[in-house]
């Protein structure tokens, strides 16, 4: 039976509606913590802080935090980690109930979410291919939903129930974020181990952080597929920093509307994500990588020149498609070719790239809205994009693209090619 006519294990639902939830959660808080920095300032560096404290701790522990992944159980890692945040975000929501919230508090909180996110979503990207057995085909498919599910959750139901909740009060969004992570902590400790890698010679936990890294940039491909969301982030972060001021000074978008507009793009997201397995069968993963990326940055530019709220929902809506597609061939990829015990501290490694350059973006987009006015940061974005588009296109062609599987497929054992390599036992761990 060939991958594409294959099923996804058991174990696989699961780890969708666990993210799935939280996702949802994501997108009540996505729309509402910037709302409520609204409330308490007006300033945009302020909300430079809070946006750039929400990528931090992937500049201070990526590559550690990808080393220590590949040590522990990447399961247990997950719930746990799901488990600490929904702990967490009680704290600003019983702040906001005493109305004693504060910029400093909420930039403290964006930190220790991000903390969070960093080991769950490096446990989990590693997860994924241990379950799927690293088969490209049920690789793509895989993200594929969870990218669009994410996408449908976080940017479409999300984004206008978090406006829709903060009108009953501050602290209810925070509160169903909360409840959002809990339940995912309970279905992701339900799911089945996977068979882990042989555990290598003991070495110490910066040599193997190192190696990690060193692995990504001796490889052109994976430094191509490195560098893509590294600029992005960039030119992305600016635009987050000031859209709620564009949204409400330039295109007379009220908190409701705001809602909506994240919602375009999250439209966008959900087709671009449904579509990607489809534009990596025609073009090519390469060559689908490269549209993508051009798409965004010309996306990002329609959006800077907006005369209305209409236009400027449209060039969000086809930014999302680009980021969705490309959310979904970058990391299928990227799961597919690198070798089991090393995915951790690559998959780390790789964020810690786009994450530590989302703070410079933060910063960038707050100075220029400062400096100059509210569209100088989303000109500005779309440039960084394009030039990015021309940088890495050679890097991640299709040639390297096919040669790499084909080196991955001659490496791996008939054991690492088998899906579903899993017990069910020890779920309580």
């Amino acid at each position: 039976m060939t991958s594409d006519m294959r099923k996804l294990p058991t174990g696989f639902g699961r780890l969708w509606t666990a993210q799935t939830i939280s996702s949802l959660g994501d997108g009540v808080s996505h729309a509402a913590l910037p709302l409520l920095a609204v409330t308490l300032t007006r300033d945009p560096m302020a909300l430079a802080v809070i946006t750039a404290a929400s990528t931090l701790p992937w500049l201070l522990f990526g590559v550690l935090g990808g080393a220590l992944v590949d040590r522990w159980d990447r399961r247990r890692t997950m719930w746990i980690m799901d488990a600490a945040r929904a702990s967490l975000l009680v704290i600003p929501a019983a702040a906001a109930a005493l109305d004693v919230l504060s910029i400093p508090l909420l930039a403290a909180v964006a930190f220790l979410l991000c903390l969070g996110g960093l080991f769950f979503d490096t446990a989990a990207t590693a997860y994924l291919p241990d379950l799927l057995g690293r088969d490209p085909a049920l690789l793509e498919r895989a993200n594929s939903r969870l990218r669009g599910a994410q996408t449908a959750a976080s940017g479409f139901a999300g984004p206008p129930a978090g406006s829709a909740l903060l009108a009953l009060g501050r602290a209810v969004p925070l509160l169903a974020d909360a409840v959002s992570f809990a339940l995912s902590a309970l279905l992701v400790r339900s799911l089945p181990a996977v068979a882990r890698p042989v555990p290598q010679v003991r070495e110490s936990l910066l040599r193997q952080a190192r190696a990690g890294a060193s692995y990504v940039f001796r490889d052109t491909l994976l430094l191509g597929l490195a560098l893509r969301p590294a600029v992005g982030n960039i030119a992305f972060l600016a635009v987050e920093t000031v859209l709620v001021l564009f949204a409400h000074d330039r295109l007379g978008i009220d908190t409701y509307g705001f809602g909506l507009l994240l919602t375009a793009q999250a439209t966008g997201g959900l087709l671009g994500a449904g579509i990607a397995s489809f534009l990596g069968r025609r073009l090519g993963t390469g060559t689908a990588l490269t549209c993508t990326a051009a798409a965004e940055g010309l996306a990002i530019l329609g959006l800077a020149a907006a005369p209305n709220p209409y236009v400027a929902g449209f060039a969000l809506a086809v930014c999302g498609a680009g980021m969705g597609a490309t959310m979904v061939l970058g990391p299928s990829l990227r799961q597919a070719i690198v070798p089991a015990h090393l995915m951790g501290r690559v998959a780390s490694t790789s964020r810690m790239l786009a994450m530590c350059a989302a703070p410079f973006g933060a910063f960038l987009g707050g100075w220029l809205a400062t400096a100059y006015d509210v569209r100088t940061p989303l000109f500005t974005a779309a440039a960084l994009l394009l030039a990015m588009t021309a940088v890495t296109a050679t890097m991640t062609s299709n040639r390297r693209v096919e040669a790499a599987l084909r080196e991955a497929s001659d490496r791996r054992t008939p054991a690492e090619n088998s899906p579903a390599r899993v017990t069910e036992s020890a779920v309580h761990a």
